[in-house]
Protein backbone atom coordinates (compact mmCIF):
# COMPACT_ATOMS: atom_id res chain seq x y z
CA UNK A 1 0.00 0.00 0.00
CA UNK A 2 1.31 3.24 -0.64
CA UNK A 3 1.80 6.08 1.35
CA UNK A 4 0.86 9.48 1.62
CA UNK A 5 4.55 10.49 0.72
CA UNK A 6 4.64 8.51 -2.64
CA UNK A 7 1.13 9.59 -3.31
CA UNK A 8 2.24 13.04 -2.81
CA UNK A 9 5.30 12.46 -5.15
CA UNK A 10 3.48 10.69 -7.85
CA UNK A 11 0.51 13.34 -8.02
CA UNK A 12 0.09 14.53 -11.68
CA UNK A 13 -0.75 18.22 -9.88
CA UNK A 14 0.01 20.88 -13.05
CA UNK A 15 -2.37 18.61 -15.32
CA UNK A 16 -5.11 18.12 -12.79
CA UNK A 17 -5.20 21.57 -11.95
CA UNK A 18 -5.27 22.65 -16.21
CA UNK A 19 -8.32 20.40 -16.20
CA UNK A 20 -10.38 22.69 -13.24
CA UNK A 21 -8.55 25.93 -14.55
CA UNK A 22 -10.08 25.88 -18.26
CA UNK A 23 -13.72 24.08 -16.85
CA UNK A 24 -14.79 26.18 -14.25
CA UNK A 25 -13.40 29.47 -16.50
CA UNK A 26 -15.70 28.56 -18.78
CA UNK A 27 -18.17 28.02 -16.19
CA UNK A 28 -16.98 31.70 -15.20
CA UNK A 29 -18.62 33.14 -18.60
CA UNK A 30 -21.69 30.95 -18.15
CA UNK A 31 -23.00 31.49 -14.37
CA UNK A 32 -22.96 35.43 -14.58
CA UNK A 33 -23.35 36.24 -17.99
CA UNK A 34 -25.59 33.55 -19.99
CA UNK A 35 -28.92 34.90 -18.83
CA UNK A 36 -27.29 38.26 -19.96
CA UNK A 37 -27.12 36.32 -23.59
CA UNK A 38 -29.87 34.84 -23.67
CA UNK A 39 -32.17 38.45 -22.56
CA UNK A 40 -29.63 39.22 -25.69
CA UNK A 41 -31.86 37.31 -27.43
CA UNK A 42 -34.98 37.92 -26.48
CA UNK A 43 -35.95 35.85 -24.38
CA UNK A 44 -38.49 36.89 -21.37
CA UNK A 45 -37.53 35.86 -17.77
CA UNK A 46 -39.57 32.84 -18.15
CA UNK A 47 -37.95 31.31 -20.57
CA UNK A 48 -34.60 32.31 -19.37
CA UNK A 49 -35.60 30.53 -15.91
CA UNK A 50 -36.41 27.49 -18.28
CA UNK A 51 -33.39 27.80 -20.35
CA UNK A 52 -31.29 27.91 -17.45
CA UNK A 53 -33.37 24.82 -15.15
CA UNK A 54 -32.05 22.44 -18.40
CA UNK A 55 -28.42 23.20 -17.43
CA UNK A 56 -29.53 21.96 -13.86
CA UNK A 57 -32.31 19.10 -15.65
CA UNK A 58 -29.26 17.48 -17.61
CA UNK A 59 -27.51 17.20 -14.20
CA UNK A 60 -29.73 14.72 -12.76
CA UNK A 61 -28.67 12.14 -15.86
CA UNK A 62 -25.61 12.70 -17.58
CA UNK A 63 -23.23 12.74 -13.97
CA UNK A 64 -24.64 9.50 -13.52
CA UNK A 65 -24.82 8.13 -16.95
CA UNK A 66 -21.20 9.14 -17.92
CA UNK A 67 -19.78 7.50 -15.09
CA UNK A 68 -21.39 4.34 -15.56
CA UNK A 69 -20.56 3.96 -18.45
CA UNK A 70 -16.69 4.79 -17.31
CA UNK A 71 -17.15 2.04 -14.85
CA UNK A 72 -17.46 -0.81 -17.00
CA UNK A 73 -15.36 0.75 -19.73
CA UNK A 74 -11.48 -0.95 -20.54
CA UNK A 75 -10.59 2.52 -20.94
CA UNK A 76 -12.51 4.72 -18.77
CA UNK A 77 -10.53 7.62 -19.63
CA UNK A 78 -12.48 7.75 -23.46
CA UNK A 79 -15.27 8.93 -21.67
CA UNK A 80 -13.94 12.00 -20.26
CA UNK A 81 -12.45 13.06 -24.05
CA UNK A 82 -15.64 12.13 -25.61
CA UNK A 83 -17.66 14.15 -23.69
CA UNK A 84 -15.65 17.07 -23.89
CA UNK A 85 -15.28 16.99 -27.69
CA UNK A 86 -18.61 16.54 -27.68
CA UNK A 87 -19.05 19.76 -24.98
CA UNK A 88 -17.38 21.81 -27.91
CA UNK A 89 -19.15 20.47 -31.24
CA UNK A 90 -23.11 20.94 -29.19
CA UNK A 91 -21.50 24.64 -28.37
CA UNK A 92 -20.14 25.78 -31.58
CA UNK A 93 -24.14 25.27 -32.48
CA UNK A 94 -24.81 28.70 -30.75
CA UNK A 95 -22.62 30.27 -33.22
CA UNK A 96 -25.19 29.55 -36.11
CA UNK A 97 -28.13 31.76 -36.48
CA UNK A 98 -31.22 29.90 -36.25
CA UNK A 99 -35.10 30.43 -35.06
CA UNK A 100 -34.89 31.11 -30.69
CA UNK A 101 -36.85 27.76 -30.24
CA UNK A 102 -34.21 25.35 -31.38
CA UNK A 103 -31.91 27.30 -28.67
CA UNK A 104 -33.98 24.83 -26.18
CA UNK A 105 -32.28 21.68 -28.27
CA UNK A 106 -28.62 22.86 -28.42
CA UNK A 107 -28.73 23.94 -24.59
CA UNK A 108 -29.70 20.21 -23.77
CA UNK A 109 -27.07 18.62 -25.93
CA UNK A 110 -24.52 21.42 -25.20
CA UNK A 111 -25.34 20.97 -20.73
CA UNK A 112 -25.55 17.15 -20.68
CA UNK A 113 -22.20 16.81 -22.21
CA UNK A 114 -20.79 19.64 -20.03
CA UNK A 115 -22.01 18.22 -17.13
CA UNK A 116 -21.15 14.76 -17.53
CA UNK A 117 -17.03 15.38 -17.26
CA UNK A 118 -16.40 16.88 -13.93
CA UNK A 119 -17.72 14.06 -12.15
CA UNK A 120 -15.60 11.39 -13.70
CA UNK A 121 -12.65 13.98 -13.27
CA UNK A 122 -13.30 14.63 -9.88
CA UNK A 123 -13.16 10.82 -9.17
CA UNK A 124 -10.31 10.76 -11.53
CA UNK A 125 -8.33 13.69 -8.90
CA UNK A 126 -9.30 11.04 -5.86
CA UNK A 127 -7.62 8.20 -7.58
CA UNK A 128 -4.18 10.19 -7.50
CA UNK A 129 -4.75 11.45 -4.16
CA UNK A 130 -5.83 8.38 -2.39
CA UNK A 131 -5.20 9.28 1.11
CA UNK A 132 -3.80 12.29 0.64
CA UNK A 133 -7.76 13.74 -0.06
CA UNK A 134 -6.96 16.59 2.49
CA UNK A 135 -4.93 18.46 -0.83
CA UNK A 136 -7.69 18.94 -2.88
CA UNK A 137 -8.15 22.39 -2.44
CA UNK A 138 -4.91 22.98 -3.47
CA UNK A 139 -5.90 21.59 -6.85
CA UNK A 140 -9.27 22.65 -6.99
CA UNK A 141 -8.18 25.81 -6.60
CA UNK A 142 -6.92 26.64 -9.78
CA UNK A 143 -10.35 26.42 -10.73
CA UNK A 144 -11.41 29.38 -8.91
CA UNK A 145 -8.53 31.55 -10.66
CA UNK A 146 -9.87 30.55 -14.11
CA UNK A 147 -13.61 31.77 -12.97
CA UNK A 148 -11.73 34.63 -11.59
CA UNK A 149 -10.23 35.61 -14.73
CA UNK A 150 -13.13 35.02 -17.08
CA UNK A 151 -15.42 36.83 -15.04
CA UNK A 152 -13.36 39.57 -14.79
CA UNK A 153 -12.30 40.26 -18.03
CA UNK A 154 -15.47 38.92 -19.84
CA UNK A 155 -17.80 41.28 -17.89
CA UNK A 156 -15.41 44.46 -19.06
CA UNK A 157 -15.76 43.25 -22.74
CA UNK A 158 -19.51 42.46 -22.36
CA UNK A 159 -20.24 45.94 -21.39
CA UNK A 160 -18.43 47.54 -24.26
CA UNK A 161 -19.13 44.85 -27.11
CA UNK A 162 -22.60 43.63 -25.71
CA UNK A 163 -23.48 40.40 -24.55
CA UNK A 164 -23.98 39.01 -28.05
CA UNK A 165 -19.83 37.98 -27.81
CA UNK A 166 -19.93 36.13 -24.96
CA UNK A 167 -20.32 32.29 -27.45
CA UNK A 168 -17.47 33.57 -28.82
CA UNK A 169 -15.39 34.01 -26.18
CA UNK A 170 -16.45 30.96 -24.54
CA UNK A 171 -15.73 28.44 -27.60
CA UNK A 172 -11.68 28.50 -27.26
CA UNK A 173 -12.23 27.68 -23.02
CA UNK A 174 -13.66 24.53 -24.16
CA UNK A 175 -10.94 23.74 -26.97
CA UNK A 176 -8.25 24.43 -23.96
CA UNK A 177 -10.26 21.70 -21.75
CA UNK A 178 -10.68 19.46 -23.92
CA UNK A 179 -6.95 19.30 -24.81
CA UNK A 180 -6.28 19.22 -20.73
CA UNK A 181 -8.53 16.14 -21.16
CA UNK A 182 -6.41 14.34 -23.47
CA UNK A 183 -3.58 14.90 -21.28
CA UNK A 184 -4.95 13.60 -18.16
CA UNK A 185 -5.50 10.06 -16.83
CA UNK A 186 -6.34 7.79 -14.15
CA UNK A 187 -3.79 6.71 -11.70
CA UNK A 188 -4.25 3.54 -11.66
CA UNK A 189 -7.02 0.99 -14.12
CA UNK A 190 -9.64 0.99 -11.30
CA UNK A 191 -11.32 -1.55 -13.33
CA UNK A 192 -15.11 -2.66 -13.38
CA UNK A 193 -18.26 -1.87 -10.95
CA UNK A 194 -20.39 -4.40 -11.43
CA UNK A 195 -19.91 -6.18 -7.95
CA UNK A 196 -19.25 -3.07 -6.14
CA UNK A 197 -23.13 -1.58 -7.14
CA UNK A 198 -24.96 -3.77 -4.30
CA UNK A 199 -22.37 -2.04 -1.85
CA UNK A 200 -22.88 1.04 -3.19
CA UNK A 201 -26.87 1.14 -2.76
CA UNK A 202 -26.57 -0.34 0.55
CA UNK A 203 -24.04 2.55 1.88
CA UNK A 204 -26.42 5.32 0.58
CA UNK A 205 -29.37 4.01 3.02
CA UNK A 206 -27.38 4.45 5.71
CA UNK A 207 -28.65 7.95 7.98
CA UNK A 208 -25.95 9.64 7.66
CA UNK A 209 -25.55 9.02 4.03
CA UNK A 210 -28.98 10.29 3.30
CA UNK A 211 -28.59 13.26 5.74
CA UNK A 212 -25.95 14.25 3.43
CA UNK A 213 -27.31 13.93 0.21
CA UNK A 214 -30.52 15.35 1.06
CA UNK A 215 -28.92 18.62 2.91
CA UNK A 216 -27.09 18.62 -0.19
CA UNK A 217 -29.86 19.10 -2.24
CA UNK A 218 -31.22 21.77 -0.09
CA UNK A 219 -28.03 23.63 -0.54
CA UNK A 220 -28.20 23.24 -4.27
CA UNK A 221 -32.28 24.53 -4.17
CA UNK A 222 -31.44 27.17 -2.24
CA UNK A 223 -28.51 28.69 -4.80
CA UNK A 224 -31.59 28.70 -7.47
CA UNK A 225 -32.12 32.37 -7.01
CA UNK A 226 -28.57 32.85 -7.32
CA UNK A 227 -27.00 31.50 -10.38
CA UNK A 228 -30.47 31.63 -12.58
CA UNK A 229 -31.09 35.47 -11.78
CA UNK A 230 -28.50 37.25 -9.72
CA UNK A 231 -27.11 39.18 -12.45
CA UNK A 232 -30.49 40.38 -13.79
CA UNK A 233 -31.58 41.06 -10.06
CA UNK A 234 -28.43 43.27 -9.59
CA UNK A 235 -28.90 45.37 -13.13
CA UNK A 236 -32.42 46.03 -11.55
CA UNK A 237 -31.03 47.56 -8.56
CA UNK A 238 -28.70 49.97 -11.17
CA UNK A 239 -25.51 47.76 -11.13
CA UNK A 240 -23.28 47.97 -14.07
CA UNK A 241 -21.99 45.06 -15.73
CA UNK A 242 -18.34 45.70 -14.24
CA UNK A 243 -19.70 45.94 -11.10
CA UNK A 244 -21.62 42.57 -11.00
CA UNK A 245 -18.39 41.31 -11.97
CA UNK A 246 -16.95 42.64 -9.40
CA UNK A 247 -19.52 40.90 -7.32
CA UNK A 248 -19.05 37.71 -8.27
CA UNK A 249 -14.77 38.03 -8.54
CA UNK A 250 -14.95 38.72 -4.59
CA UNK A 251 -16.95 35.52 -3.64
CA UNK A 252 -14.58 33.91 -5.42
CA UNK A 253 -11.45 35.43 -4.13
CA UNK A 254 -12.11 34.42 -0.93
CA UNK A 255 -13.14 31.03 -1.79
CA UNK A 256 -9.44 30.69 -3.28
CA UNK A 257 -8.24 31.45 0.07
CA UNK A 258 -10.70 28.65 1.44
CA UNK A 259 -9.15 26.18 -0.92
CA UNK A 260 -5.35 27.28 0.04
CA UNK A 261 -5.80 26.60 3.71
CA UNK A 262 -9.09 24.49 4.02
CA UNK A 263 -6.55 21.10 4.28
CA UNK A 264 -5.06 22.53 7.84
CA UNK A 265 -9.20 22.80 8.70
CA UNK A 266 -9.56 19.38 8.16
CA UNK A 267 -6.43 17.78 9.94
CA UNK A 268 -8.23 19.20 13.25
CA UNK A 269 -11.98 19.23 12.63
CA UNK A 270 -14.44 16.83 10.34
CA UNK A 271 -15.94 17.68 7.64
CA UNK A 272 -19.49 17.49 8.73
CA UNK A 273 -18.89 20.79 11.05
CA UNK A 274 -17.43 22.75 8.28
CA UNK A 275 -20.76 21.49 6.23
CA UNK A 276 -22.98 22.74 8.83
CA UNK A 277 -21.52 26.16 9.17
CA UNK A 278 -21.15 26.29 5.03
CA UNK A 279 -25.20 26.10 5.17
CA UNK A 280 -26.03 28.12 7.82
CA UNK A 281 -23.99 30.88 6.12
CA UNK A 282 -25.59 30.53 2.95
CA UNK A 283 -28.88 31.27 4.42
CA UNK A 284 -27.74 34.85 6.11
CA UNK A 285 -26.16 35.27 2.64
CA UNK A 286 -29.67 34.95 0.57
CA UNK A 287 -31.45 37.08 3.40
CA UNK A 288 -28.87 40.25 3.28
CA UNK A 289 -29.50 39.61 -0.93
CA UNK A 290 -33.32 39.91 -0.30
CA UNK A 291 -33.73 42.73 2.43
CA UNK A 292 -30.36 44.92 1.17
CA UNK A 293 -29.86 44.45 -2.71
CA UNK A 294 -28.74 48.56 -2.98
CA UNK A 295 -26.20 48.15 0.02
CA UNK A 296 -23.10 48.17 -1.96
CA UNK A 297 -20.99 47.21 1.07
CA UNK A 298 -23.65 45.07 2.52
CA UNK A 299 -23.81 42.72 -0.69
CA UNK A 300 -19.66 42.87 -0.77
CA UNK A 301 -19.69 41.39 2.76
CA UNK A 302 -22.40 38.89 1.35
CA UNK A 303 -20.67 38.05 -1.42
CA UNK A 304 -17.39 37.43 0.54
CA UNK A 305 -19.56 34.59 2.39
CA UNK A 306 -19.66 32.18 -0.91
CA UNK A 307 -16.27 30.94 0.14
CA UNK A 308 -18.14 28.76 2.71
CA UNK A 309 -21.37 28.51 1.19
CA UNK A 310 -19.53 27.45 -2.06
CA UNK A 311 -15.97 26.66 -1.26
CA UNK A 312 -16.08 25.22 2.18
CA UNK A 313 -19.38 22.99 1.30
CA UNK A 314 -18.05 21.53 -1.40
CA UNK A 315 -14.37 20.93 -0.17
CA UNK A 316 -16.48 18.76 2.76
CA UNK A 317 -18.58 17.35 0.48
CA UNK A 318 -15.78 15.41 -1.17
CA UNK A 319 -14.26 14.91 2.15
CA UNK A 320 -17.26 13.09 2.94
CA UNK A 321 -18.08 11.34 -0.60
CA UNK A 322 -14.10 9.53 -0.03
CA UNK A 323 -15.05 8.81 3.26
CA UNK A 324 -18.66 7.32 2.44
CA UNK A 325 -17.69 5.94 -1.43
CA UNK A 326 -14.16 4.42 -0.95
CA UNK A 327 -12.13 2.95 -4.10
CA UNK A 328 -14.04 1.77 -7.25
CA UNK A 329 -17.34 3.18 -6.02
CA UNK A 330 -16.41 6.91 -5.35
CA UNK A 331 -17.14 7.51 -9.26
CA UNK A 332 -20.72 6.35 -8.60
CA UNK A 333 -20.93 8.58 -5.32
CA UNK A 334 -19.35 11.57 -7.37
CA UNK A 335 -22.41 10.39 -10.04
CA UNK A 336 -25.22 10.50 -7.60
CA UNK A 337 -23.90 13.32 -5.69
CA UNK A 338 -24.25 16.05 -8.66
CA UNK A 339 -27.30 14.25 -10.12
CA UNK A 340 -28.91 14.71 -7.02
CA UNK A 341 -28.01 17.54 -5.59
CA UNK A 342 -26.39 19.38 -7.98
CA UNK A 343 -29.00 18.57 -11.11
CA UNK A 344 -32.59 18.14 -9.23
CA UNK A 345 -31.64 20.56 -6.40
CA UNK A 346 -30.42 22.75 -9.30
CA UNK A 347 -33.90 22.43 -11.55
CA UNK A 348 -36.29 23.03 -8.95
CA UNK A 349 -34.23 25.86 -7.52
CA UNK A 350 -34.38 27.35 -10.88
CA UNK A 351 -38.06 26.70 -11.41
CA UNK A 352 -39.05 27.53 -8.26
CA UNK A 353 -36.81 30.76 -8.31
CA UNK A 354 -39.07 31.64 -11.81
CA UNK A 355 -42.27 31.42 -9.60
CA UNK A 356 -41.40 33.35 -7.06
CA UNK A 357 -39.47 36.25 -9.57
CA UNK A 358 -42.63 38.06 -9.77
CA UNK A 359 -43.41 38.43 -5.93
CA UNK A 360 -41.08 41.05 -5.01
CA UNK A 361 -38.77 41.42 -8.10
CA UNK A 362 -36.50 38.32 -6.42
CA UNK A 363 -37.19 39.65 -3.00
CA UNK A 364 -39.45 36.68 -2.14
CA UNK A 365 -36.69 34.18 -3.84
CA UNK A 366 -33.86 34.92 -2.33
CA UNK A 367 -36.06 34.62 1.13
CA UNK A 368 -37.25 31.27 0.30
CA UNK A 369 -33.55 30.22 -0.59
CA UNK A 370 -32.44 31.33 2.75
CA UNK A 371 -35.26 28.91 4.50
CA UNK A 372 -34.13 25.81 2.45
CA UNK A 373 -29.94 26.53 3.29
CA UNK A 374 -31.09 26.69 7.07
CA UNK A 375 -33.50 23.47 6.86
CA UNK A 376 -30.01 21.83 5.53
CA UNK A 377 -28.20 22.64 7.50
CA UNK A 378 -30.68 21.38 10.74
CA UNK A 379 -30.06 18.34 8.96
CA UNK A 380 -26.31 18.06 8.55
CA UNK A 381 -26.93 19.39 12.27
CA UNK A 382 -28.61 16.83 13.43
CA UNK A 383 -27.45 13.61 11.63
CA UNK A 384 -24.00 13.94 10.89
CA UNK A 385 -21.85 15.47 13.55
CA UNK A 386 -19.01 13.44 13.68
CA UNK A 387 -19.50 12.46 17.66
CA UNK A 388 -22.91 10.89 16.58
CA UNK A 389 -20.70 9.33 13.33
CA UNK A 390 -18.43 8.08 15.84
CA UNK A 391 -20.93 6.51 18.17
CA UNK A 392 -22.48 4.25 14.91
CA UNK A 393 -19.10 2.97 13.47
CA UNK A 394 -18.17 1.85 17.09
Amino acid sequence: MSTPTQHSVTVPTARLSSFYFFYYAALGAFTPYWSLYLQSRGMTVTAISVMMSLWYATRVVAPSTWTSLAAVSPKPIRWLRIGCVLTILSFACFLVPAPPWTLYAVMIAFCFFYNAVMPQFESITLTHLGSDSHRYGMIRVWGSLGFILVVTLFGWLIEHNGAGILPWLMLPLFVLLTGSAFFNRYARNIGSHNHATGGFWAIVRQKPVLAFFIAAFLEQLSFGPYYTFFSLYMDHHGYSTSLLGLMWTVGVIFEVAVFFFIARFFRRWDASWLLIISMASAALRWWATALWPENIPVMLVAQTTHCLGFAAFFASAMQLLARYFPGNLNGHGQGLFYGFSSGLGGVLGALIAGQLWQFGDGKVAFIVGGFFALLGALIAWYWLPPSRQARRAA
